[in-house]
């Protein structure tokens, strides 16, 4: 008996070990409206993922990265996911408007370093008790 709790023990204890890496891909567009609504995005910074329409680049201010985890304990994958990336989006439009730019171009996927482009969307990768996104992006002047 006491054999098989151990045993018990030591295979939960692996499987907690061994780290979940979910790959979760959501519309940026959605975070954006999500943020705007609840008053943590104030409109003044847009945001255009890599191979989006993007109005004219008037000037580059320079390229930054911005990587979010959030709990995901209680949480279903969406909303956690949503979550970590409007952290994201939160520190790009700090840091948009303390450099003076009025967007974030060319904005990408970059978990572990690993650049993903899609015009539409962001990925998110969902772990056992942790959540995260990872963006890099280009501050920018766009014509408006």
């Amino acid at each position: 008996m006491k054999k098989a709790i151990v045993l018990l023990a030591t295979l939960t204890a692996m499987g907690l070990v061994h780290a979940r890496d979910e790959v979760i891909t959501l519309p940026l567009d959605e975070v954006v409206r999500l943020g705007v609504e609840q008053g943590k995005l104030d409109g003044s910074v847009a945001f255009h993922l890599s191979g989006a329409n993007t109005p004219k680049v008037v000037a580059r201010l320079g390229e930054d990265v911005s990587n979010k985890k959030t709990n995901s304990v209680g949480k279903d994958t969406a909303t956690a996911c949503k979550w970590a990336a409007l952290s994201a989006l939160m520190a790009f439009q700090q840091s948009a408007k303390e450099k003076g730019a009025n967007a974030v171009v060319d904005m990408h996927s970059f978990y572990k370093r690993n650049a993903v482009k899609d015009p539409v969307t962001f990925q998110c990768h969902d772990g056992n008790i942790v959540t995260g996104v990872a963006l890099k992006g280009t501050y920018a002047n766009i014509a408006k």
